[in-house]
């Protein structure tokens, strides 16, 4: 079966082992990390969302209506889907990387395909990288600090 939808995890230095610690401590510590990396995710969402609805291609501001926070132990949202969008009722994934990078080919985007150069969904992901991991790191920390206290 075809991917139809784009799920983008944030990267996040010493990723690795800090989830490795969490399969050392009770189940409980990684539902908190989950629940706290639901709400990053949706702030993220929220950001991505909102700079879709803003741009200038109407297929962006289609495609910004499917994208939604993942629940995950790292910070992830996804976009696209089948979700039926438009007048024509094309799925959202057909719609997705043309609203995203723009088309050479297809006119129905209106902006140029200009190679890696996304124009709204991966600026607003990498610019908002640091803070995310930032807090994640933060949160995963205290988490790990709580459950190790109660060992």
């Amino acid at each position: 079966m075809a991917k139809t939808s784009l799920t983008v995890k944030m990267s996040i230095v010493g990723l690795r082992p800090t989830l490795r610690a969490f399969n050392d401590l009770p189940k409980d510590a990684t539902k908190r990390l989950k629940d706290a990396t639901l709400e990053l995710s949706r702030a993220l969402a929220a950001k991505v969302k909102a700079e879709g609805m803003a741009d200038e291609a109407p297929q962006s501001r289609l495609v910004a209506t499917t994208v939604a926070a993942v629940r995950d132990r790292v910070p992830a949202i996804r976009a696209g889907g089948t979700k039926r969008l438009g007048r024509n009722r094309a799925p959202a994934y057909k719609l997705l990387f043309g609203s995203v990078f723009g088309s050479n080919y297809y006119r129905q985007f209106g902006r140029p395909h200009q190679g890696r150069d996304a124009y709204w969904f991966f600026p607003v992901v990498e610019n908002s990288q640091a803070e995310i991991a930032a807090k994640w790191t933060a949160v995963a920390d205290g988490i790990i600090r709580d459950f190790s206290e109660d060992a």
